[in-house]
């Protein structure tokens, strides 16, 4: 019997299990994957306390939205010549139905993608969510191009290095935070064009300084919450600025102050790219020609056994990582 993760009560990492389970088969629409590696998210660890926006588990439940492995099976309604191929997950369904992390998973056929063969399943756990929610902010909602300046703050994240990635390929020059100036030589050699320790620097004057005095045009916050309150003062003056914010906390924003700078304050999940096929079908091809060439590199911060999927995410946790976090199978 395949083992698996389970979640059985409300808390934090030291609640999951792992078990034995009967293997299941797939329904219509579903694919039987044999996973080999799952790469972690935040979403995960607000999963198990029961504070997941939109996606409330009925306990005991599965957890995990990102594994990449091999498609062992086929649900009705799908292409048998999918049996054999090395996929990875896109998330964007319910954890407690889908949830992927152990050595088998059930999954929609729409939430999986093929990644690039020359990459080891440890990379192809780490692509999809992380580069798909950075595309979609940057690129296809905010239009970053040659000559803008983007801030990216939690850049140390996976999301973040992909956003840097993203910024850089289209020509931006992509500002960094991390609170402190532990990471900054790390990000530095990991593309940002500039990293701010905002636990030690003046981040609005390091912004401007860095822009000439400009302020940048573009903000994209993965992780929202009070910081966002610190971001506009970046603006010296009145310009069109745009601004993206996750959703851990509600940003607190003022409207006068928002106003004043010309801001434009747009909350943003990866669910808009997931839930246009047309809007999807391109960002996977703009995503995997630039992991393909080289463009595009995930990075892998440290890897964990199954056995060991709690110690996985009290790193994951402590924010001390640089990348993504991944539990190998």
């Amino acid at each position: 019997m395949p083992r698996i993760v389970r979640l059985y009560e409300f808390g934090g990492p030291e609640k999951l299990q792992l078990e034995d389970a009967p293997s299941q088969q797939p329904g219509k629409d579903e694919v039987k994957l044999r996973v080999q590696a799952t790469g972690l998210n935040r979403a995960e660890a607000m999963y198990m306390r029961g504070s997941y926006y939109g996606d409330k588990p009925s306990l005991p439940s599965r957890i995990g939205f990102e594994a990449a492995g091999k498609v062992e099976a086929v649900g009705p309604g799908v292409d048998p010549v999918l049996i054999g191929r090395q996929v990875s997950t896109m998330g964007g369904f319910s954890q407690g139905q889908y949830g992927v992390l152990g050595e088998e998973a059930i999954v929609p056929v729409s939430a999986i993608a093929e990644y690039p063969g020359s990459f080891s399943p440890e990379q192809g756990a780490s692509i999809w969510i992380a580069y798909l929610t950075a595309w979609g902010a940057l690129i296809h909602d905010a239009g970053v191009t040659s000559g803008d300046f983007v801030v990216i703050p939690a850049a140390s994240s996976s999301v973040g290095l992909a956003a840097i990635q993203i910024a850089k390929d289209a020509g931006a020059v992509a500002i960094a935070t991390t609170r402190t100036a532990e990471k900054q030589q790390e990000v530095l050699a990991l593309g940002a064009d500039h990293v701010i320790a905002t636990e030690e620097e003046d981040l609005p004057a390091r912004v401007r300084e860095i822009t000439g005095g400009l302020g940048s045009r573009v903000i994209f916050d993965p992780v929202g919450g009070p910081y966002v309150e610190s971001l506009p003062r970046q603006r010296p003056t009145a310009q069109p600025s745009f601004s993206m914010a996750g959703s851990r906390d509600n940003p607190r924003c003022t409207p006068s102050r928002r106003v004043s700078k010309g801001l434009s304050l747009r909350g943003y999940t990866m669910t808009e790219v997931r839930g246009k096929q047309a809007v999807l079908d391109h960002a996977q091809s703009y995503i995997r020609e630039r992991l393909q060439d080289g463009r595009f590199v995930p990075k892998i911060a440290k890897t964990f056994p199954l056995e060991q999927s709690a110690d996985a995410y009290r790193f994951l946790e402590s924010s001390s990582q640089v990348g993504k976090v991944v539990i190998t199978v």
